[in-house]
């Protein structure tokens, strides 16, 4: 019997079975912004532990930092100059890439992770941030944690995670003009509810999907906890690979 995109990830992943539908998971990548990246790099360093794989962690300042031009640390959220501060010197500190604010890198934390060819597929990706099912869009199991699940992530590179269970989603034929990839999901939301993928992976397939280009494929994934799900995710293509070739963190020459 065959065996779904999002079976196939999450068992080339398992560290260990723990028993009672949770495995213990290898976490590939990291993807932490300052509003609960900040916690978690804070809580790690005052448990004297330290981040086993900064290369593999990658953060940004996207959250609480003001959009106006000649922006600052300084922000109209309260605290929220302490937070970037705090994510500044802790991701220093550990190794880790920041695209800080000044970064011409730097933008939304679910963006920069494909441009930057952080996101690939067949890999685990988490992110304190229930949006990073973005993601999916690429072929990557990718969920979102709280900061506590990233300080461990952060120190051992696993997470204990309950399996959900899969669905595939099939869309044919064409969206009508003005038709959007958030009018797909909005509608599927309206039809089966918003719980509707509540304790499901689910996949997106189909002749709309693979008509769709990324950015589109990457709204419809980033809605898929809208939706309840776990996480949503697409079969990478051509279009998938094209969009990474390249990019400063993709593979290069033979790698690629």
């Amino acid at each position: 019997m065959g065996r779904t995109l999002f079976d196939k990830i999450w068992s080339a992943h398992v560290v260990a079975s723990l028993g009672d539908g949770i495995d213990l998971l290898y976490v590939d990548r990291i993807l932490l912004h300052e509003r609960t990246g900040s916690i978690a790099l804070k809580s790690l360093s005052e448990a004297g532990r330290k981040v086993v794989h900064p290369e593999q962690v990658f953060a940004t300042i996207d959250h609480i930092v003001d959009t106006v031009p000649g922006r600052s640390d300084e922000t109209r959220v309260p605290h929220g100059g302490a937070m970037i501060r705090t994510t500044r010197a802790q991701a220093k500190a550990a190794g880790i890439r920041l695209f800080d604010i000044a970064d011409a890198g730097q933008g939304i934390v679910h963006v920069i992770a494909p441009e930057q060819g952080i996101t690939q597929p067949g890999l685990t990706i988490v992110c304190p941030d229930s949006h990073t099912c973005t993601q999916g869009a690429f072929g990557a199991l990718a969920w979102g944690i709280g900061s506590s699940e990233a300080e461990h992530a952060l120190a051992t590179k696993t997470l204990a995670v309950t399996r959900p269970k899969t669905m595939l989603i099939r869309v044919d034929g064409r969206l009508a003009p003005g038709v959007t990839a958030k009018d797909l999901i909005l509608g599927l939301i309206a039809r089966h509810s918003a719980q509707g993928g509540n304790g499901y992976g689910v996949e997106f397939a189909g002749s709309a999907i693979a008509a769709m280009d990324m950015e589109a494929r990457m709204t419809l994934c980033n809605m898929a906890v809208e939706f309840s799900a776990f996480t949503g995710l697409i079969a990478p293509d051509d279009k998938a690979i094209a969009y990474l070739e390249g990019r400063p963190f993709a593979p290069k020459g033979a790698l690629w």
